[in-house]
């Protein structure tokens, strides 16, 4: 069997090393090892990465629709906060998990790990 894609398997929520295991206990919480495979997750950290990269993609959908929408339609302020301002959750807890997952696994990719100082 040949090796997963790591950045389909992080992307899908799975382990990076062998892509059946899997890679969050929670919503967001990695997982401490994969049950598939043993692999130990506990050096791998995404930091704020996903956060920046979700930031920056839901911002510029919602951000253009909404103008696209005021200058096509000109509705009243209140129909752009109903439409807005759910589709900014809902796109942003949409994408937090896979991009995540895609962080991870593009740190097993590069063998990277959280370097401490005087370890």
């Amino acid at each position: 069997m040949s090796a997963p894609n790591p950045l389909a398997a992080g992307a899908l929520g799975r382990c990076p090393n062998c892509g059946e295991g899997h890679l969050f206990e929670g919503f967001l919480k990695v997982a401490p090892s994969c049950e598939a495979c043993a692999y130990d997750f506990s050096k791998a950290d995404s930091g704020d990465g996903p956060a920046v990269f979700v930031i920056l993609i839901a911002g510029f959908v919602v951000a253009f629709a909404a103008v696209f929408t005021e200058f096509t339609i000109h509705p009243p302020i209140w129909v752009h906060m109903i439409l807005w301002l759910p589709a900014t959750l809902i796109i942003s807890l949409g994408l937090m998990r896979p991009l995540k997952g895609l962080m991870l696994a593009a740190q097993f990719m590069n063998k990277a790990s959280e370097h401490r100082r005087g370890e």
